[in-house]
């Protein structure tokens, strides 16, 4: 029972991880604009709802609804008047430029937090559970979190497939020349994608804070885990960003206890290998096309 209920656990988890994927995945699926700030913008979320909270004396589920509107119009004016310049054929200028903002927003936060570890303290809910027999125990904050990831992904797909802004989307992302040629603003565009990603990596940041404790340079491994679950799903697709994060989610707790029994395997280590061998067997990941 010990192995089932470190399956469930893994599920579970997995729903953070494609909220952490989310918008890396949109962003590449519309843009192909790889942003490599993607981890650390997830922990300025979390740091601006620790300092909402204390400041405005309220819970951090509170704060969601002031941090999630400023991180999605930070989103759209950096796309729009800052990233749209770095798009093209060639990845390098959005590597760069997310890379120098990535390192910004570490030592802003360095600056103004310290190097302490932060949490964000949402009471008793935290650690309420359902047991279902002595060995399966499955908690409401993380079915919280796959709930709020499925009704994300849905809710995405719904507007890429039925909304005239989503058929937009999937023009410009199929062909952004002819795009332009029938009157679709592909700057708007993209600013709108990019709002959308950083709206979706702040929830995640915020059930990331509420889940552990972070520290400002605890971005780089959030991107690690968000661009793993990427690709084992498949690059631009939704279905599949939620796939490679319960993947990725049940490897890393699968492992945690083959570790606990073995000694043999850490659980992040288990992950990253499944991640080598979806890469290396299907490099357009489970759900993504084929390419030629």
């Amino acid at each position: 029972m010990e192995w089932v209920n470190a399956i469930v656990q893994g599920i579970l988890l997995g729903g953070l991880f494609a909220l952490f994927a989310t918008g890396l995945s949109l962003a590449f699926g519309v843009m192909r604009f790889v942003n490599l700030a993607h981890g650390d913008l997830a922990i300025l979320s979390a740091f601006l709802a620790v300092s909402f909270a204390s400041t405005l004396d309220v819970n951090p589920f509170v704060t969601m609804a002031l941090v999630v509107p400023i991180m999605a119009a930070g989103g759209y004016v950096l796309q729009r008047f800052g990233f749209n310049w770095s798009i093209g054929a060639d990845p390098l200028p959005s590597i760069l430029v997310t890379f120098g903002l990535a390192v910004v927003i570490q030592n802003a936060l360095l600056e103004q937090y310290s190097a302490d570890s932060q949490g964000l303290d949402v009471g008793s809910f935290e650690t309420r559970s359902i047991e279902f027999t002595d060995d399966i125990a499955v908690g409401w904050f993380p079915v919280l979190i796959l709930g709020v990831a499925v009704v994300v992904l849905v809710g995405l797909q719904l507007f890429l497939s039925f909304t005239r802004m989503g058929r937009a989307f999937r023009a410009t992302s199929d062909n952004p020349s002819t795009a332009r040629l029938m009157g679709i603003n592909d700057r708007n565009i993209y600013a709108v994608v990019m709002a959308i990603a950083f709206a979706t990596v702040a929830v995640a940041g915020l059930f990331l804070g509420i889940r552990q404790t972070f520290g400002p340079t605890d971005g780089p491994a959030q991107l690690i885990f968000a661009f793993e679950a990427v690709v084992i799903g498949g690059l631009g697709s939704l279905w599949g960003t939620l796939l490679g994060g319960i993947i990725l989610g049940v490897a890393q707790t699968v492992g945690n206890q083959v570790d606990v029994e073995y000694n043999v395997l850490s659980g992040p280590l288990f992950g990253h290998l499944i991640f080598l061998v979806v890469l290396a067997v299907r490099p357009s990941g489970l759900l993504g096309r084929r390419q030629g």
